[in-house]
């Protein structure tokens, strides 16, 4: 299995596009699967389509699910951050994408994204790992 980490930059954006970072670590690698995991607490990845506004969407539905009010029993960081720890229950924290010849075998308008509601850290990383189809 071939592994690396990237560092990321999420600002005080909740979703962040990794898609060409994937399509960068697996060009050339041929067949298998790439898994994409977030080590981190407080973050998830999803697979949508970015830029016609399901980002917004999803974001208001991660709003009306995980309300961001002192209601958690989680309570230190920032306003709410209770809500952050639970985020990943419900937008996993990895996910396997097919390679087809060293290119992700994503649908036309499908992205992946890193879900992130903390603001208090906005330093992450992300591991892509590549196994081969043998």
């Amino acid at each position: 299995m071939q592994s690396t980490v990237i560092d990321l930059h999420t600002g005080t954006e909740l979703f962040t596009d990794v898609t060409d970072e994937v399509r960068r670590f697996c060009a050339g690698r041929g067949d298998g699967l790439c898994h994409v995991f977030v080590p981190h607490a407080t973050a998830g990845l999803a697979i949508i389509e970015t830029g016609a506004g399901s980002e917004p969407d999803l974001s208001d539905a991660i709003d009306r699910l995980l309300p961001r009010e002192d209601i958690y029993r989680h309570q230190h960081g920032s306003h709410a951050h209770g809500r952050d720890h639970v985020l990943p229950a419900f937008i996993s924290p990895s996910l396997s994408v097919p390679i087809l010849d060293g290119n992700p075998a994503l649908g036309t308008w499908q992205s992946v994204v890193f879900v992130d509601s903390n603001v208090d850290n906005q330093h992450r990383t992300l591991r892509l790992s590549f196994v081969p189809v043998p």
